[in-house]
């Protein structure tokens, strides 16, 4: 099976030689000034949209303060949505409710929360995760379908649930560590296609040996 090219908007080919519309690589369908994604990173949705960005993102707009990254060969299934810190009202006040957005004088400068949402490499959201404000998610984190996720989640941790909680880790912490120190997502798309059996079959002794030097 090959790498995908990252440069394509679509990277998946149907037996009949068709493009699949449902899956796009982010990097190529997203164009927003608040969204940083990784190359080879894709979503997909059963009813794809024009707009990506919103449907992944909807509160994140052009004039939002804070940003939304997501890293290198994430997988992001169907319904899942990055709730991000422009959705806040203010809790410190009498009243969470939101004068100063119906104000186009204040609009602009209007976001009591402005923390950033960071997402790893090779991470996998499932069907209808939710990615709350502000949340860090560590490499080769999965966050199952329908968990709620906030605060910082470990490398290789395993998150589900409502609100989300780590019910385990992939691999022992010594075989995560050297996946860290591999970083293969960082590699060439030349050094990715030699070293594609390896990664499928977690030959880390084989990996170790194909890493840049």
């Amino acid at each position: 099976m090959p790498i995908p090219d990252p440069t394509q908007r679509y990277p998946v080919v149907l037996p009949d030689g068709s493009l699949h519309k449902g899956t796009v690589m982010l990097a190529r369908a997203v164009e927003h000034p608040r969204m940083r994604i990784g190359d080879y990173t894709y979503a997909s949705d059963f009813d794809a949209p024009e707009d990506w960005a919103t449907r992944l993102a909807p509160y994140l707009f052009p004039t939002s303060q804070e940003e939304l990254r997501i890293g290198r060969f994430c997988q992001i299934a169907h319904g899942a949505r990055f709730i991000t810190s422009s959705a806040n009202h203010a809790m410190d006040g009498a009243t969470c409710y939101p004068f100063p957005v119906f104000d186009p004088a204040q609009m602009a400068d209007y976001q009591p929360d402005q923390r950033d949402t960071q997402i790893g490499h090779d991470v996998w959201i499932g069907y209808n995760a939710v990615i709350l404000p502000g949340a860090t998610i560590g490499n080769g984190a999965i966050i199952g379908a329908g968990a709620v996720v906030r605060g910082t989640i470990p490398d290789y941790a395993i998150v589900t649930g409502n609100p989300g909680q780590v019910t385990r880790f992939r691999f022992p912490q010594p075989i995560i560590q050297r996946l860290q120190a591999l970083a293969w997502w960082d590699w060439s798309h030349v050094r990715l296609v030699a070293a594609e059996d390896a990664l499928l079959a977690m030959d880390l002794e084989q990996l170790e040996a194909l890493a840049p030097k």
